[in-house]
């Protein structure tokens, strides 16, 4: 009778140890699981954290970006021709425009973009040229480097450059062009080059700079005149 009810009680035992080894190991079972869950949730919110790149998504794919947010566009390209308006040439040169021919030029890191506008008396014609950074070269010579390389060499002085106040009627010897001709009040900067037959007015205004030149005024001071009032009209657009 008690060696039955050792065994018995030794039956129990054994069943009550292999329960708890077997709730124990389904316990570490479920704690492991828990655990990794929770490992798992803190990688997640720590890569989100991580502040990544402009543009950039979680794989390293380019993003959209909001409007106005990218790189600022490209300035648009100038229409030499509009700068002038056929009733502005009609009253310097009493005849008004037939016909506009634009052209440019690209030259090292200077675009010149020209227009020639055409009258009815070929002669009375003016020409507009204005120099603007080529887009495509952007880091060669820049037109207001050039107008300093043109208009203010180290040999050559402010003192050399004589203002149109007194010199407007005086010509220069007969050989070629004069030195440049200072024109005060007009843009940033102003010159006249050219002699008693032919000149052009050249005019510097923030990283550009002009060039005009009238036809059919025998007399260069009316030249130098015309040339200024149509330049003023081309600052006011530019």
């Amino acid at each position: 009778m008690r060696a039955g009810a050792r065994a018995i009680v030794l039956t129990r035992v054994s069943l009550s140890l292999s329960l708890g080894r077997s709730s124990g190991l389904l316990l570490s079972r479920r704690h492991m699981t828990h655990t990794l869950a929770i490992r798992i949730l803190s990688c997640a919110l720590l890569f989100s954290a991580i502040p990544l790149p402009a543009g950039r998504g979680l794989i390293g794919l380019p993003q959209k970006t909001k409007a106005g947010t990218g790189a600022a566009p490209a300035k648009p390209k100038i229409d030499v021709c509009a700068l002038l308006t056929s009733s502005e040439i009609e009253a310097v040169q009493g005849e008004p425009v037939k016909e506009t021919k634009p052209g440019v030029q690209p030259s090292g890191g200077i675009l010149m973009s020209q227009c020639l506008f055409l009258t009815a008396t070929p002669a009375k014609s003016v020409t507009l040229t204005l120099a603007t950074t080529d887009p495509a070269r952007p880091s060669a010579l820049r037109p207001r480097q050039f107008w300093q390389q043109q208009f203010h060499p180290p040999s050559l002085g402010e003192k050399e450059m004589r203002a149109d106040d007194n010199a407007a009627n005086k010509s220069e010897p007969e050989s070629g062009e004069s030195k440049p001709r200072l024109i005060r009040g007009l843009g940033e900067e102003a010159y006249w080059v050219g002699n008693p037959v032919v000149g052009a007015l050249y005019v510097l205004q923030g990283e550009t700079f002009l060039r005009i030149s009238v036809g059919g005024v025998r007399a260069e001071s009316a030249r130098i005149e015309k040339s200024k009032a149509l330049a003023r009209a081309i600052l006011k657009r530019l």
